[in-house]
């Protein structure tokens, strides 16, 4: 079972009581000072992309304390992709689907706003670690999955240090600092160091919009075997059956 450490500030008043009352005030509020943005993204993505608009994906959550296993949620985001499929009815490559105006609203992180009703439901943080994919969280460590000791969030200290443009090892080297660390003083720095980079729009990093699986880089650099990597996507594969 994956426990936070004894004096880990997971444990202390901010992190369990005050952070999730700041969730919920500034949920709130951005929906109440930004709804007229929600109508104007949702009209856009559905004239460009067509419907649904709203983008669904199972994604996991903070850790339940009684079984020491991560809570499976539903994440909302606005749709960046299309539907096309190769002859056999596949999914085209992300990056295929993936079209000049989803790029655009990756890159100001506007397809994120959905990403409120999380918050509101409390699957989510404002601040925390980016919620990844059921199929890279089989992948990690236990000393890695520890980032799930807090609930995911819209931003994070890994999202403000270089997005994608980090290694998978580094990015959750990160996050696992994020939690040793948390306060509201490195939760208001974060938010802070999103709003600036929202609006620098550094290339570097906004046009590295997708990276490989953690698994598939993993088995690239060789550093799991086929066979492991098997055996955890169907391990991925049954979790995602048990999701309601």
């Amino acid at each position: 079972m994956i426990k936070p450490h004894r004096r880990s500030p997971v444990n202390g008043i901010y992190s369990r009581y005050i952070k999730r009352l700041i969730d919920i005030l500034c949920a709130l509020l951005t929906m109440i000072l930004f709804f007229w943005l929600y109508g104007i993204v949702a009209l856009l993505v559905r004239i460009n992309l067509g419907s649904p608009v709203i983008f669904k994906q199972p994604r996991p959550g903070k850790i339940d304390p009684k079984t020491g296993e991560e809570k499976i949620f539903t994440l909302f985001k606005f749709r960046t992709m299309t539907d096309e499929k190769d002859e056999n009815g596949k999914l085209l490559p992300d990056s295929v689907r993936l079209t000049r105006f989803g790029k655009l609203l990756r890159s100001t992180s506007l397809d994120e706003l959905p990403e409120v009703l999380n918050i509101l439901a409390g699957h989510m943080s404002v601040i925390g670690p980016r919620p990844q994919l059921v199929r890279d969280m089989v992948f990690m460590t236990d000393e890695q999955r520890r980032r799930h000791l807090v609930r995911p969030g819209l931003s994070g200290l890994a999202q403000v240090s270089g997005r994608n443009a980090l290694a998978w090892e580094v990015k959750l080297r990160i996050d696992l600092e994020y939690i040793e660390r948390i306060s509201f003083r490195e939760d208001f720095k974060i938010v802070l160091k999103t709003i600036y980079k929202m609006f620098k729009r550094d290339p570097e990093v906004n046009e590295i919009d997708i990276c490989d699986d953690f698994g598939d880089y993993l088995l690239k650099e060789k550093k799991v075997t086929l066979e492991c990597y098997q055996q955890k996507q169907r391990h991925a594969a049954e979790l995602l059956k048990n999701v309601s």
